[in-house]
Parts: C-alpha cells; structure tokens; sequence
C-alpha cells in the first residue's frame, strides 16, 4: 500500500523488492561486463549479430562469451559449430568453448539431442535462465552477451530483473512495422533503467557483386532515423550477405568477415 516502487529506500520484503534482487554469481565466476541483445520480434536476426559481436571483442583481445537465453529457439551452440554437451563439476556447470576461446551456455547443450523441444511454461524457463546466471563457471569474462528471446515478455523481464545488464544493443530490420516493433524494445529498456548502447538494422540492403551497388530490398535504410529519434547513441548496417549465411549454417562464425559493428563495437568498449 502506498508502495512507490524505490527499492532502494524501502526496508520491506515485498514480493516486487525480491523480484528485482539480482542474482549471484557462481563464487567461482568473474564477468566484468553484460550486455543483452534484444529485438521486438523474432526473425531479424538477434541470434547472427550476438555471436557476431561475442566474435568481434574476442578478436580485439577480450574474453567473451554468451548466455542463450532463448530457451525455446536456441541457436547460438549451431552458428559456432558446438555439438559437444556441457559438462558439469562439483563446482558448477563448465560452459562450451569455441575453437577461438569464446564461452558458450545454451540449453541445447543440455538437452540429448539438438531437436528435442522445450515445452515448458515459463516460469520453469526463467529459472533455468537465472541457473545459467548462476550455476555455471563462468571464468575471467570481459564481456557477456546474452541472447534474449524476442518480444518482451516473461524471459526479458526476468533477465533485465535478475542480471546486471550494463546495457543493451537493439535488433531490427528495415521493414516499416518493424519500426514500431523497435520502440517497444527502446521502450521496455527505459522501463528497466538501462542504457541503450546502440541500433543494429539487419539485412539493411544487398550489395551487387557485379557493379558493387548497394540495392535497398526492403526499402531505405532507416537506422539513423530510429537512432536519432530514440536518442540512440551509435547505429550499424549489416547487408544481405550470402557470406555470413553460409559461415552460421557451417558452424564457422568465428570466420565471418566485415566491419559493420565496429561503431558498436567501440561503444560497448566505452562501457
């Protein structure tokens, strides 16, 4: 009763307080940074740049790695090329790793095999997100991606609740109803108190091989209009590329090549 939602000057045990407590690391753990990547909708390719990014600081001389959060569509273990199980000690659960050095925790590294589905409600699901929080080892990390399931629903909320998220990278497409899309993701952001650090427009145009044109499919580039207009600091546009496709299909995304997130990149490193 009376309750205006300021935690912090709040003595009470309520049902709200505990939800916003965050979780605890594995006493074994270190993570420095933790970035989630989040879209409005799903099929804009939130999976691709987060391994991309996680792939990006690690060439600079970072340890990255990736929490897949995205219990029900998870594809992070398939674009790295990761079949082997996580495997688990009396300390916690020792995450995959890359052929680069890249950590990775997934729930298809648990599961028998890589097809089975997840039919779980979501309160079982956003527990195993917060096991991956806090029963796994994760080691000296410099910078964690967490690969959130679109929308903003119960698994978003739990994240932004449960992990301290230092900010967040949003994902689109050039689509005129994905704009809208967006500002529900920019939105929900606000909502939890953290910094948006920058825009992705994905499949933001095709660039011939023949005259080197660069071809909008979906229609102009509208990235730096959204980030202006939500006061986004950095933006980046990656193309159709059949290259990137055939890299994540092959399990060989550490071989992807191109600079289009380095306007992210540097601010993720400002953080």
């Amino acid at each position: 009763m009376g309750c205006n939602h300021d935690c912090s000057n709040c003595s009470e045990n309520c049902e709200e307080r505990t939800a916003f407590e965050k979780e605890k690391l594995n006493e074994m753990s270190s993570v420095k940074k933790v970035i989630a990547v989040i879209s409005g909708k799903g099929g804009v390719g939130k999976s691709m740049v987060t391994s991309m990014l996680a792939v990006s600081m690690n060439r600079i001389g970072y340890h990255s790695a990736i929490l897949d959060a995205d219990i029900t569509g998870p594809s992070i273990p398939k674009v790295f090329g990761i079949h082997e199980k996580a495997l688990g000690s009396e300390f916690g659960i020792i995450p995959a790793r890359t052929k680069t050095g890249i950590d990775l925790m997934s729930i298809n590294l648990l599961l028998p095999n890589d097809t089975d589905p997840v039919v779980w409600r979501g309160p079982i699901i956003a527990g195993t997100v917060k096991q991956f929080w806090t029963e796994v080892l994760w080691k000296d990390v410099d910078y964690m991606f967490v690969d959130m399931p679109p929308g903003t629903g119960d698994v978003p909320l739990t994240v932004f609740q449960s992990l301290p998220i230092d900010g967040v990278i949003i994902v689109t497409s050039p689509q005129e109803l994905v704009s809208m899309i967006v500002e529900k993701a920019v939105n929900m952001a606000k909502l939890m108190d953290v910094p948006i650090l920058g825009l992705v427009e994905n499949m933001a145009y095709f660039k011939c091989d023949q005259c080197g044109k660069e071809h909008y499919i979906f229609g102009e580039s509208k990235a730096k209009e959204a980030a202006e207009k939500f006061g986004i600091p950095v933006f980046a546009a990656i193309p159709i590329s059949p290259d990137i496709a055939s890299v994540a299909d092959k399990g060989l995304m550490e071989l992807y090549e191109g600079d289009w997130l380095a306007p992210i990149v540097s601010e993720i490193e400002k953080e």
